[in-house]
């Protein structure tokens, strides 16, 4: 579980919400300076409709694409390279969940620089001048594959920095920019929870083209991840998959990409909380080698505006939480 920080964002209703618009605090200075760093744009911020009517949430946490000046000079990656982490353009593909009435946050800080689908403390030592805290998971398979919190590698094992980095800059980058994220995203969920009895959240991710499926050479159009049906109920899952399949897509589950971190800690169907990561193929949508969208862009987004209204349209009984039973 997260360890519990103060909430630093708040949630309006029929406006985009930047991080920086908060009580007067220490923390908020911070946030405003990181602005800055992100091309005059905060680290995220909420698409929020006017009136929240259903008890859906999206979440784009790996499209951000404002990179800050000073973590590119210090990459060993020209503009392009750096690129090859994004889930480019998902929050685009995703805006017609706030059009149906559901809000949508989404991160404008890029995954190379931190990667919010991670515990907040998955750190690789070898990366960093000083020593981290004792509560940094420094063993996961993540941060050994070099895709901790704050990431070694893009891509195909391309290493992002030329020199290590000190210890208090990824220290700075989840107290400033992950806890706040968070601290958002589960506002969200609460807040929907409370008004309709039960929350769905629904997170938003692409995939190289090159995926294939495990044991076969398929190469899917759509992955599904809930956590092998740990982290919302079937009936989502199930419903999920007749929709895309009714518009002509191919659709895996759970292979090879199962859910992340936020799949994980946030579905608890138990509790009435239901959370579902999509992995879309970039290429339906986008030439990955150029990072631009391509003309079959707008057919998707058209396609997922369907696959929206259709999923957020499914009875409120299945997602009800269960009843405790009686000592």
């Amino acid at each position: 579980m997260l360890k519990p920080w103060h909430d630093v964002v708040h949630i309006k209703r029929g406006c985009v919400l930047a991080a920086d618009e908060t009580e007067p605090n220490q923390t908020t200075r911070h946030i405003a300076l990181a602005q800055a760093d992100f091309n005059g744009l905060p680290p995220f911020d909420i698409l929020a409709p006017a009136d929240q009517r259903l008890p859906f949430v999206f979440n784009s946490p790996h499209s951000g694409r404002q990179y800050p000046r000073e973590f590119l000079e210090a990459s060993r990656l020209n503009e392009v390279s750096i690129r090859r982490s994004e889930d480019a353009y998902v929050d685009d593909l995703f805006k017609a969940a706030v059009e149906v009435g559901s809000p949508l946050l989404r991160a404008h800080f890029p995954r190379a620089y931190l990667d919010v689908n991670r515990e907040p403390y998955e750190l690789d030592p070898k990366m960093f001048e000083g020593r981290l805290p004792s509560y940094a998971n420094v063993r996961s398979i993540r941060v050994a594959g070099g895709l901790g919190t704050v990431a070694r590698v893009v891509g195909e094992n391309q290493e992002i920095y030329k020199h290590r980095l000190p210890v208090s800059e990824a220290l700075s980058r989840v107290e400033y920019i992950y806890k706040p994220y968070h601290t958002a995203l589960r506002r969200l969920l609460a807040q929907t929870h409370v008004t309709f009895g039960h929350a769905i959240l629904i997170d938003c991710h692409s995939m190289p083209s090159s995926v294939k499926c495990q044991n076969n050479d398929v190469r899917p159009d759509f992955i599904l991840g809930d956590r092998y049906g740990t982290s919302c109920s079937e009936e989502l899952t199930n419903r999920a998959a007749a929709i895309l399949n009714s518009l002509g897509y191919n659709v895996s589950r759970n292979k090879p990409y199962a859910g992340g971190f936020i799949t994980e800690h946030y579905g608890r169907p138990s509790s009435g909380l239901h959370a579902l990561q999509l992995e879309i193929n970039r290429g339906l949508y986008m030439d990955e080698a150029r990072h631009q969208p391509h003309e079959g862009f707008s057919k998707l987004a058209s396609d997922l505006r369907d696959f929206i209204i259709e999923i957020t349209a499914m009875p409120d009984a299945g997602f009800a939480a269960e009843p405790i039973a009686a000592e």
